[in-house]
Order: C-alpha cells, then sequence, then structure tokens
C-alpha cells in the first residue's frame, strides 16, 4: 500500500520516481529493532540478528537494554552474528566465565584475573574485565564510530528515570545499562549514577515508534513457570529472579499502551541470569522464534533487495 500511494504520487505531481522505483524495486523498509533485558537468555538475540544477516536487511535503528546493549553494540559496530555468536562461544571457555560459576548450584565464584570480587562500589563483580573483552572485539569507541545508529538504556538510581545514551563513551554506556543491582556497580556518567536499564525499561521498542516502518521487539524476560525437579532457590537466584519479575511487570505496562509491530518472545528454559556458558544451547531453543521473526519480516516486505 505504501508503495502504491508513492507511485501514485509520483504520477500527480510530475516527479521523477526514486531510483529503486525506477529500476522496478521495492523502496527499503525502515527498521527499528528493540532488543530487551533478560540476563545469559538474551543470548538468544544473536539468533534475530541471524535473521536479519540472511535476510540482507540491517535494522536502521537499534535500542538496547543491559545485555540488549550489549548484544546491539557489537551488531551496531560491524560485527555480523556469526561474529557476535563466535565471541560468547569463546567467553564461556574463558576465565572471565567466572560470572556463571556464581549461579551454579554450591559453586563459588573465584578470584580471576579480569574479574575480581568488589563490594565496597555496590557490586559484587566488576565489570571492567568483561567490557575490556568485549572493547578488543570491535574498533567503536564512540556512538559516532557505530555504523547503525544505537540507543543504550539505563536507569538513574536517584530519580528512577530512564536515561537514553547515545553519545560519548560507547562502552561506559553499555556498563551503565548493564549495572544489575547487587551484582554490579553502578555507572557515575554526565553527573548520574546509573544502573541497569531493565530497572525501568526493559524492552525499549517505546524510542522506536514513529521513526520506523516497523519496529520489532525481542523480549527475552522470560517466564515464571517451574521446571521439573526444581528446588528451594538460592539467594542469588532469588535476588536475580526477583529483578526479572519487576521486568516483567515493567514490560506488560508498557504493552498496555500499545505494542510493536512484531513482538518475539524466545522460549528459553532452564538458563539462570548468568548462564553465559550456555550460548549453544540458548541458540538451539531460540530457533523456533528466529523462524517466527523471518516470516513476520518477510510479510512486512523485508528481504532481500531486488524487484
Amino acid at each position: 500500500m505504501r508503495i502504491l500511494f508513492s507511485l501514485l504520487l509520483v504520477l500527480a505531481l510530475g516527479l521523477p520516481p526514486a531510483p529503486a522505483e525506477a529500476a522496478g524495486q521495492r523502496p527499503p523498509i525502515s527498521v527499528g529493532l528493540a532488543l530487551g533485558s533478560g540476563g545469559a537468555a538474551g543470548l538468544a538475540h544473536i539468533a534475530m540478528l541471524e535473521v536479519f544477516d540472511d535476510l540482507e536487511h540491517k535494522p536502521d535503528r537499534i535500542t538496547g537494554t543491559s545485555i540488549g546493549a550489549v548484544i546491539g553494540v557489537l551488531y551496531a559496530a560491524g560485527l555480523s552474528a556469526e561474529e557476535i555468536r563466535a565471541i560468547f562461544a569463546e567467553f564461556g571457555g574463558s576465565e572471565l566465565d567466572a560470572l556463571s560459576r556464581l549461579m551454579r548450584p554450591g559453586g563459588d565464584l573465584t578470584l580471576a584475573d579480569f574479574l575480581q570480587l568488589g563490594g565496597e562500589d555496590g557490586g559484587v563483580i566488576q565489570s571492567r574485565g568483561f567490557l575490556e573483552f568485549l572493547k578488543e572485539k570491535v574498533e567503536a569507541r564512540t556512538f559516532s564510530d557505530l555504523a547503525i545508529p544505537l540507543e543504550v538504556v539505563a536507569t538513574d538510581y536517584r530519580t528512577g528515570e530512564t536515561v537514553i545514551l547515545d553519545e560519548g563513551d560507547l562502552f561506559q554506556a553499555v556498563g551503565a545499562s548493564m549495572a544489575v543491582p547487587g551484582l554490579f556497580p553502578p555507572v557515575r556518567r554526565d553527573g548520574r549514577l546509573l544502573i541497569d536499564g531493565g530497572a525501568s525499561n526493559p524492552l525499549p521498542f517505546d524510542r522506536l515508534r514513529g521513526r520506523h516502518d516497523v519496529v520489532v521487539a525481542v523480549d527475552v524476560s522470560g517466564s515464571r513457570e517451574a521446571s521439573p525437579g526444581d528446588g528451594t532457590p538460592g539467594w542469588s537466584e532469588i535476588l536475580f529472579k526477583t529483578f526479572e519479575v519487576m521486568q516483567q511487570a515493567l514490560i506488560a505496562e508498557r504493552l498496555r499502551s500499545g505494542e510493536p509491530d512484531i513482538l518475539i518472545r524466545p522460549n528459553v528454559a532452564g538458563v539462570r541470569l548468568l548462564h553465559f556458558h550456555r550460548v549453544e544451547t540458548i541458540l538451539e531453543q531460540a530457533e523456533p522464534a528466529a523462524a517466527e521473526l523471518r516470516q513476520a519480516l518477510v510479510e512486512a516486505g523485508v528481504g532481500p533487495p531486488g524487484p
């Protein structure tokens, strides 16, 4: 319908057709992509990015919260979904995988070379090592270096307001967005003390409304369904799951005011907040959601360039 209207307008005004229309090709569809918060389950975002790569259609803008910001910055910096997948496969076998040991039953977090025990600055684990690990993978250092415009979501600790970071130091912004309360220390930036964006806007598709033809949101906040054999959760499990419950309530409230054009919810089961070493399991579980996304995008007219 949009293409037909454009052609009628061209004929009515006597304007020369746009290059794509003159060549008999459809004009590109603008896509905004929101990548939500959800801990290790957010590695499912990689499967969604694989769909965009397969369709040869990059999002025109990405908004990301917490793990969504982590994945978003790598993709916006020019890495392919396959390259991002390889990065987390490497992470899962590295000394940085101390993150996942925190969530293993009876596991003790050990002092690693890059991730160290903290506490005095408001977090159990320092995030510097993980951020340095990511920085080694891309050349971008500021938002202006990115190939795709990116907005990173954080939360002002004192006011509770959502803070949108889209300029300046890129990895400082990511560190703020992923500063899960009680786990990673907050980040001081521009006179504010910032914590995880999931505390105020865990699925930031609202930032894309009215700016793109199609808005896609990927919700990886999970479900509260019990799994067979679940026992009594430990302190860390209760702490992090409570944060997830809060995020789900925020997402549900935001959806009441209007949904994105495409809402995808990967069903990732048996994965805890810090299970980053289980990337292949997570991506395997995300395959049905990726197929759903592909079909929705194709139906919306998103695909390889051509007539």
